[in-house]
């Protein structure tokens, strides 16, 4: 497996949820909610050879907002790879262009420009804006109202073998190895877990592994969740543009 996040770059995404997100007018954020089986499989997209987790994750995130709205959309290695070029100027010819994404520049590209899925239809966001890092109460909210949110993270060594042994990732005592940084859609919390998207399958978090590893952490407005301008937990599409308005300088 690959990891490929470029480290956090502390207000890159100078757009912050807290200022636009009026927790007194939220709604209660259940338990457990997510559309995460929606999709009977994510595909590697070319995550286990190059780094491109960052786009990968983009395209997971894309097919979880298409699919909550009832609609499939279809992403392939080749089509993930091609935006992980444009935006990186990763060379498949030449192994040492394989340097990873920024992911504010990820996000920028998503949002003038759109991923390409398999059939060669470009996939847009309208706004994004930054997250606290580590903060799992408004990681909650934005994953709920939103659909889904990007998080990036310094990945412990250890958590591969939690991965493999399809364990949730926790935090274990001392101070790990860093393997590298990771990026993964957050779309989902049940019975205390965040579930999250990466290699190709539905990975659980605990809140305290979020809160210790995340380093940066992204919401985006996505239409393609809606369904009659709503989306599946009842949000129309105005309420949407309330809630991240101003959104279109970054």
């Amino acid at each position: 497996m690959k990891f490929g996040k470029l480290p956090a770059r502390p207000d890159a995404v100078q757009l912050k949820l807290s200022t636009y997100l009026d927790s007194s007018v939220l709604p209660d954020i259940p338990a457990e909610f997510g559309h995460e089986q929606v999709i009977p499989a994510y595909g590697m997209l070319g995550n286990d050879t190059v780094g491109d987790c960052v786009l990968a994750g983009a395209a997971h995130e894309t097919m979880v907002w298409a699919g909550e709205a009832g609609h499939t959309v279809q992403f392939d290695t080749a089509a993930v790879e091609s935006d992980y070029s444009a935006i990186t100027g990763y060379d498949p010819k030449r192994p040492e262009t394989d340097v990873g994404t920024d992911v504010q520049a990820a996000a920028s590209y998503r949002r003038r420009i759109g991923i390409i899925d398999s059939a060669g239809q470009r996939h847009r966001v309208g706004a994004y804006v930054a997250l606290t890092p580590g903060d799992p109460a408004q990681l909650a909210a934005a994953a709920y109202i939103f659909g889904a949110a990007g998080m990036g993270f310094q990945f412990p060594a250890y958590a591969m073998q939690e991965f493999s042994d399809q364990k949730p990732w926790d935090v274990q005592p001392g101070t790990p190895e860093i393997s590298g940084g990771h990026y993964v859609p957050v779309v989902a919390r049940r019975s205390g877990l965040f579930s999250v998207i990466t290699w190709g399958r539905v990975q659980e978090m605990t809140p305290e592994f979020y809160t210790r590893y995340c380093d940066e952490a992204l919401v985006y407005l996505s239409t393609e969740l809606l369904t009659a301008g709503r989306s599946p937990e009842g949000f129309d599409l105005a309420a949407l543009q309330a809630d991240l308005k101003a959104l279109t300088s970054n």
